[in-house]
């Protein structure tokens, strides 16, 4: 039986977004949340370019954003996955 993540398999990050800091315990490659974490700030960043927004709507417009591009990729990992199914029906 797997057992939860622990505290010790976790990593301290320090993370900058929209100007704020954040501390963070991650699993995984802590550079991978760095790069997450500067990929929002950069999108926040240009939404807030765009007009004149408070902070929270900006939060929620990257969350739409990203949450719009998420669904893309879904919708095109499902094509994917059901074009692969199609061949190997194929070639069986």
């Amino acid at each position: 039986m797997a057992s939860a993540s622990t505290q010790a398999d976790k990593t301290s990050v320090r993370l900058s977004i929209f100007n704020q800091v954040y501390s963070l315990l991650v699993t995984g490659d802590p550079e991978e949340m760095q790069h997450a974490a500067h990929e929002v700030d950069e999108l926040m960043t240009t939404i807030a370019r765009s007009g004149n927004f408070d902070t929270t709507r900006i939060a929620v417009l990257a969350c739409l954003h990203l949450q719009t591009r998420l669904q893309t990729l879904d919708r095109e990992l499902l094509q994917l996955r059901s074009h692969v199914d199609d061949k190997s029906r194929q070639f069986s």
